[in-house]
């Protein structure tokens, strides 16, 4: 495990080659993206299948990956998660790298973790909070992609 994370950054963080510049970022987003969406996962000591099948799913859906190719992004997102201190490390990649249109539909993919247990827990609703802050997103986003998701559900929309 620990040789595949060093494989996979020393092939993102080394100088790029001429046009692989893009690719490198595009995957530090990724990495960034899905261990955000773990972290959420885990903000109310559950993990459970369905926050798992929703969160790989989203990622296969959100970056057009195969299975295996999102089962490996996100064993090196909860690698990557767990050794973390904070989350500005993963916010600061997204918020640089994002429109804040692609901010909300990954914000729509977070809320729809977040339920997807049924319920919204304290922890939760803070380290929701606490991403859009750091994403720099305003605060009536939040309740916009908390809304949208909502829409999405209530139509069969995933």
């Amino acid at each position: 495990m620990l040789e595949a994370i060093k494989n996979f950054f020393g092939s993102s963080m080394s100088p790029p080659a001429a046009g692989a510049e893009s690719a490198a970022a595009r995957e530090d987003i990724q990495l960034a993206a899905c261990a955000l969406l773990l972290e959420i996962a885990h903000a109310d000591s559950e993990f459970s299948d369905e926050e798992r099948q929703h969160v790989e799913l989203a990622m296969r859906r959100h970056f057009d990956m195969a299975g295996p190719e999102a089962e490996r992004l996100l064993q090196l997102a909860e690698a990557e998660r767990v050794q973390a201190v904070d989350l500005w490390q993963f916010t600061r990649l997204i918020a640089n790298g994002y429109s804040v249109g692609q901010k909300m539909v990954l914000a729509e993919i977070m809320w729809g973790l977040v339920y997807a247990d049924g319920e919204l827990k304290a922890k939760e609703d803070y380290l929701m909070r606490k991403i859009f802050s750091l994403l720099r997103l305003e605060p009536g986003y939040l309740a916009e992609a908390r809304r949208r998701m909502e829409l999405g559900t209530e139509r069969g929309i995933d």
